[in-house]
């Protein structure tokens, strides 16, 4: 390992997760599992690896590129694409049998002529906006579309249709609750409409599959959840979760400092006695957040020592007091488990004022993804 800054992935508690989930919602449904964002900084097509070895059925990314890298890498799962797609990512995303996402009459119009163009038959899931606001149909509109794709687009199976719930991690259920009710009643105009049953009707993300059971309908689509965390502190704690990963690096420097020693850039903190400082080659731009200056912390050898001074793009500094035994090379963690100390993803969000997801997908590229073999 060249650059001693690493994110652990833990695929096995990843997989106990996915585990869990199964137990929960059955055999008889389907789970998606969402590896969009490099499966939310684990590690995409690691993680497509192993879900697919045991038996998970489909997987969820963002963008076209996403879903290409995991067909290069020989994954042969079906893959959604949760949000529209522009007409010119379309050709290669049907040669790549990845499925569409469909929200509009222009945008299966324009999936039909990519599909026609490209000689398959390209596969779609129709996705209504019940309430997240963001994309989808309408649902008084859904119907109708449907329609036309089922006569008019000959190019293009309707596989499935679904929704996004943006409060089901919430301790109030009642906006879940009526969403999860307009979504069946959306469906059942839908296939009325197609005279035909769809395979696939889902709209239960993890804050669903830990509170919402009437949301798991045929598939649901866990994602956070999967790797080790709950989507809110407020959602139930239905499902043993375990974490995803570590991040780790090395003290890479040491030196011995005199009270009144300023340390970093613009000198926001002054050792107030004698004391050791240790320097960690892990800054910003590996994704240990510059709002730490000054008020994170890291393990080493199983006790907590301050961040002191202001986080670099690429070091920071660790006020290790008067007396250490700490060593140049020594393990210094970040986030995970030192001794029966721990740092986790959660302490994090709670101190930058975020969710657990943007900690982990922030974690950079550069810090190399080190997986444990399953």
């Amino acid at each position: 390992m060249l650059y001693q800054t690493h994110a652990r992935i833990h695929l096995q508690n990843i997989r106990t997760n996915l585990e869990g989930i199964r137990r929960a919602v059955g055999t008889r449904r389907k789970i998606l599992i969402a590896v969009k964002a490099n499966a939310y900084g684990h590690g995409a097509v690691e993680v497509s690896r192993m879900a697919e070895a045991i038996g998970i059925d489909w997987l969820g990314v963002a963008t076209v590129p996403e879903g290409i890298q995991l067909r290069e890498a020989g994954i042969q799962l079906p893959i959604l694409k949760f949000s529209p797609s522009f007409p010119e990512e379309m050709s290669a995303a049907v040669l790549a049998r990845i499925t569409l996402a469909v929200c509009s009459r222009a945008n299966a119009e324009a999936l039909e002529h990519a599909a026609q163009t490209s000689g398959v038959q390209a596969m779609t899931h129709l996705k209504v906006d019940t309430g997240m606001g963001r994309v989808g149909v309408a649902p008084e509109q859904a119907a109708d579309l449907a329609a036309f794709i089922e006569t008019e687009c000959p190019h293009i199976r309707l596989e499935g249709i679904f929704t996004h719930l943006p409060v089901s991690d919430e301790a109030d259920p009642e906006f879940t609750q009526a969403q999860i009710l307009r979504f069946q009643t959306v469906v059942n105009d839908v296939e009325t409409a197609i005279h035909r049953k769809l395979p696939l009707v889902h709209c239960a993300n993890s804050g669903a599959v830990l509170g919402h059971e009437p949301a798991w309908l045929d598939m649901v689509r866990p994602g956070i959840m999967i790797y080790g965390f709950c989507p809110d502190p407020g959602t139930p704690r239905t499902i043993a979760l375990h974490p995803g990963l570590s991040f780790l690096t090395r003290v890479s420097f040491l030196k011995k400092v005199a009270a009144g020693t300023s340390i970093g850039y613009g000198r926001s903190w002054v050792a107030p006695e004698d004391t050791w400082i240790a320097t960690i080659p892990a800054g910003y731009a590996d994704g240990f957040n510059r709002l730490f200056s000054n008020m994170g912390r890291v393990l080493i050898q199983g006790r907590s020592f301050p961040i002191v001074g202001r986080v670099c793009m690429d070091q920071s500094m660790v006020n290790l007091g008067p007396a250490t035994t700490v060593k140049v090379g020594d393990e210094v963690v970040l986030i995970g488990q030192s001794g029966d100390q721990a740092i986790t993803v959660e302490e994090w969000a709670q101190k930058l004022g975020t969710i657990t997801y943007e900690v982990t997908c922030q974690i950079n590229a550069r810090v190399e993804r080190v997986h444990d073999v399953v």
